[in-house]
């Protein structure tokens, strides 16, 4: 069923963004102009998933799904890359972060999470192009796992007024990850 489905899905993008009988706002958009999109499907989600309604949710990882598809028919046309190319390129992904599952390695919860993080920093996973507050959140639950939250208050004396809200940030993050709160969700 999913494999029809999703080949359907595949042939319907294409169709949609065909030179000659394919819609004009589908054929316009290129990687650059669907960015805003791809965003708003993802926060779009992160509120179906919110809202416990399985429809919402189904719909809403639909126009996510969407996003996927469309930025890989483009790459398709130009030929960077295609749909199996970032299904293939997940897959070795995924097998080479879950050594405890598909190789020898412990499968302990606190060996996984070491590892993970681990295999994410060879891969150079970590982007510059990560919003600042999306690193300081990470950075800030690493240090919760460490157990080391203290650090984020550290004496202030000497620091520019800049540097101490710079610091004052992730000391805010911290403290909500101390009081059992997801930063994120509680901004929202």
């Amino acid at each position: 069923m999913a494999s029809s489905a999703f080949s359907d899905l595949l042939d319907l993008i294409a169709r949609l963004r065909d030179p000659t009988d394919g819609c004009p706002w589908d054929r316009a958009q290129d990687h650059a102009s669907l960015r805003p999109y791809m965003l708003e499907e993802a926060y779009e989600a992160i509120a179906a998933i919110d809202s416990g309604d399985p429809k919402a949710i189904a719909s809403e990882l639909g126009d996510v799904l969407l996003q996927v598809v469309l930025h890989s028919q483009i790459a398709a046309e130009s030929g960077a890359f295609s749909i199996d190319d970032v299904i293939a390129g997940l897959s070795e992904k995924l097998r080479r972060r879950h050594p405890h599952v598909f190789g020898d390695a412990s499968n302990d919860l606190p060996s996984i999470h070491r590892r993970w993080e681990e295999i994410k920093a060879q891969e150079g996973a970590e982007k510059g192009d990560v919003p600042i507050l999306v690193r300081a959140r990470k950075a800030v639950y690493v240090l919760a796992k460490l157990e080391r939250l203290d650090l984020l208050h550290e004496d202030d004396d000497g620091r520019t007024e800049e540097e101490r809200a710079g610091y004052g940030i992730p000391a805010a993050i911290g403290q909500a990850w101390r009081d059992g709160l997801d930063p994120e969700l509680a901004l929202r």
